[in-house]
């Protein structure tokens, strides 16, 4: 097996291909969590002996693996004392026209998003750009896109701001033996932000003007009935399914008030006895649910109790929540999946494209990014894992208070920065003593700071290490850098370009995190083919693999903005396909500005 060789490639370099085709394959068509799929692609590589253990393991060893979990409570700290609520308060004001709006939440959201992770600024931005652009008399679609656009770019502009910059590092510190200032992308990063502000705005045309989703639930002004049981009615004594109430066409029983004033929230036991004078309770398409008073006798109470401009009410809770790509909820229907018993909510309307879709919301098949209307109880909560994988909640349920230590968590972040920037302390450090400081003072709790670390993207980030490391000890790299150079020549800066080029493809359809441990170690031989520094391949690397701007799966943040945005897939093309095009240039131009390619000593 060892002298086995096809097209110039030995067998444990095949097998590792294939590993890695079937990888993106799987992530690509199929509804696996992207965790599981990379920690089964570097098991597979393990067991046929093309990584030993200790290499299959150096990925959770990686210092910027180790530096992503520190950040994470870092921006627990920075989330719970209402930082990031403080900025959006006062900063986005009330511009007076498009060109103005979309540079004053561009800007602050790219600053944003150098020190923080792009996913939580979106998160926290979404909601508040919905409101801001009415405010405005602008489409929501025409900020949002901006709005994942900028997250993007600002993360690019420091190593801390997204992952593929901590995994390259990491990897060219393994390599050479020198750490990466935390601001070597700032001065490329910027350039390439500003330019493409200046994109989004001379391209405004090719944004969408889509109507945003929650118009269709707000334009109904009532999304449930309540029906009277009268004291001669033939289905009392009986089980509310027994009865056929349980679930009827056009909507579903959210709550079964007994004569005697008990209360009884879905789901409602399918044994529960009817009585005369109990009052039912639906939600869901109004004109079919009066059917009631004729297929079952009952009698409309005159009393729609649930509205979408109600907070809350009695134990009632209506929420927005938007279905996520790769949601197991996607093909299904409410009525079918299960989903509202195992979680206890019900499903009020479904809102697709800006559209309220007439037809009972259990009966409809979903579809990713669709808006859904729950009915949920006061206590519900939303940060479960499954419904999280499922579901993307909009409507924070905790209100930080802005006081003391917003200030106080503020000035941790800047010092972290700051002594890493200086060189007093390497980055994981700082972040270490970012955390402790954090803790201390009280800026979040332990409990907080656990919670926020999210074990799926650490788990991806190591893998993607480890499958890097793969493509580099197989031959795969150098034979790759072989082929480009073949192609390309020993122009540095087409074969700079090729491959930048080949990165930002690539990250339209994975995550920028694998895109960026699967070329870096292309790059790195490519420039060391050609007798150059591979310092400057890189950087141009970083902000290629983060510029995924023309497919709604190419980035986290773009999902959270697809379905409040209304969008269809082709609205990010669009724009995306040019705007990939003029930051690559954008990229290319500045980096070898900045850092003028030098030769190999």
């Amino acid at each position: 097996m060892d002298s086995f060789v096809f097209l110039g490639f030995g067998a444990d370099a095949w097998i590792t291909l294939i590993t890695v085709f079937a990888m993106f394959t799987v992530l690509l068509f199929t509804k696996m969590r992207s965790d599981v799929v990379f920690l089964c692609a570097v098991g597979i590589l393990y067991l046929t002996g093309v990584l030993d253990a200790k290499e299959t393991l150096s990925g959770i060893s990686q210092t910027s693996v180790a530096v992503v979990g520190v950040l994470f409570v870092v921006i627990a700290g920075l989330t719970h004392t209402g930082v990031l609520q403080w900025i959006v308060k006062h900063l986005l004001g009330t511009p007076k026209s498009f060109t103005r709006a979309v540079t004053r939440l561009m800007l602050p959201v790219a600053a944003l998003s150098s020190f923080l992770s792009n996913t939580t600024v979106v998160a926290l931005f979404v909601n508040i750009v919905k409101m801001w652009s009415k405010k405005l008399g602008i489409s929501p679609s025409k900020l949002l896109i901006p709005l994942s656009y900028a997250s993007g770019m600002g993360g690019v502009c420091t190593l801390i701001g997204t992952p593929p910059n901590l995994i390259i590092s990491g990897l060219y510190e393994e390599k050479t033996g020198e750490a990466m200032n935390i601001l070597a992308t700032t001065l490329p990063g910027l350039f390439c932000l500003a330019v493409g502000v200046l994109s989004i705005i001379a391209l405004r045309r090719l944004l969408p003007n889509r109507k945003a989703p929650e118009e269709a639930f707000e334009s109904t002004g009532d999304y449930t009935v309540e029906m009277l049981v009268p004291s001669d009615n033939p289905y009392i004594g009986k089980g509310i399914k027994e009865a056929g109430l349980s679930t009827v066409a056009g909507g579903s029983l959210v709550e079964l008030r007994h004569f005697d004033g008990e209360q009884i929230l879905s789901p409602v036991p399918d044994d529960e006895p009817l009585m005369g004078g109990d009052r039912l309770i639906y939600a869901g398409q109004i004109a079919e649910l009066l059917e009631l008073e004729h297929s079952h006798g009952l009698v409309n109470a005159d009393h729609h109790v649930f509205r979408f401009s109600d907070v809350e009410q009695g134990q009632h809770l209506l929420r927005t929540a938007y279905i996520n790509f790769g949601s197991s909820l996607i093909g299904t229907t409410m009525g079918m999946n299960g989903f509202e018993k195992e979680h206890h909510v019900t499903l009020v309307a479904v809102s697709r494209r800006g559209s309220r879709i007439e037809e009972s919301p259990r009966n409809v098949v979903l579809k990713a990014g669709d808006t859904l209307l729950l009915e949920c109880a006061n206590e519900f909560k939303s940060d479960a894992s499954a419904l999280e994988r499922d579901l993307h909640f909009f409507d924070s349920e905790e209100l930080p208070y802005l006081g003391s230590k917003t200030l106080l968590s503020s000035f941790i972040m800047i010092a972290m920065v700051a002594l890493s920037a200086f060189g007093v302390l390497p980055l994981l450090q700082c972040a270490i003593l970012a955390v402790f400081a954090m803790l201390i003072f009280r800026c979040c709790t332990p409990n907080q700071a656990m919670r926020s670390i999210n074990w799926d993207i650490l788990m991806i980030f190591a893998c993607s290490a480890v499958l890097g490391l793969a493509i580099q000890k197989t031959g795969i790299a150098e034979r790759m850098a072989t082929g480009i150079l073949d192609i390309c020549g020993t122009n540095p800066i087409i074969v700079m370009t090729a491959i930048c080029f080949a990165g930002t493809f690539i990250t339209e359809f994975i995550s920028n995190t694998a895109a960026g441990a699967m070329f870096f170690p292309i790059m790195y031989e490519a420039a060391v083919k050609m007798g150059y520094e591979p310092f400057p391949f890189l950087i141009a690397l970083m902000i290629a693999v983060s510029s995924s701007f023309a497919t709604p799966i190419g980035s986290p943040t773009h999902m959270l903005v697809y379905g409040p945005g209304g969008y269809r897939f082709a609205d990010f093309l669009k724009i995306g396909l040019i705007m990939n095009i003029i930051i690559l240039a954008a990229n290319i131009l500045i980096v070898n500005l900045v850092y003028p390619l030098t030769p190999l000593q």
